[in-house]
């Protein structure tokens, strides 16, 4: 049985979050956690908030053994922009978008 959980609407840049979540794919569950606790980066924080959030998840659901569960999806999808405009010289304008993600972990 699977335990899903996601962050919806997070504001980071997915490719910032993949780089973690490729780093805890196939991983135990606690194994994964102790990975993203020592990761410098805000992907990591929010990433290890939604691991936790799995675990929890099966922890409601009464699953057998939480020491065994293991991360067998961890998905960032792109989400909407925010797209601000900003000029520049000569009249012309840059478009700066900022990028949400949605992040997605399964365990099982």
């Amino acid at each position: 049985m699977a335990y899903q959980a996601s962050h919806r609407y997070a504001r980071i840049s997915p490719t910032k979050v993949r780089l973690m979540a490729d780093m805890i794919r196939g991983k135990f569950a606690d194994e994964a956690l102790d990975v993203l606790r020592y990761q410098p980066n805000r992907g990591a924080r929010m990433l290890e908030k939604v691991l936790r959030s799995a675990l929890a998840n099966a922890e409601d659901r009464r699953a057998p053994n939480l020491k065994n569960l293991m991360v067998t999806e961890v998905r960032v999808d792109p989400g909407p922009m925010f797209k601000r405009m900003r000029p520049r010289s000569r009249g012309m304008a840059n478009v700066i978008k900022k990028r949400m993600s949605h992040i997605h972990v399964g365990l099982e």
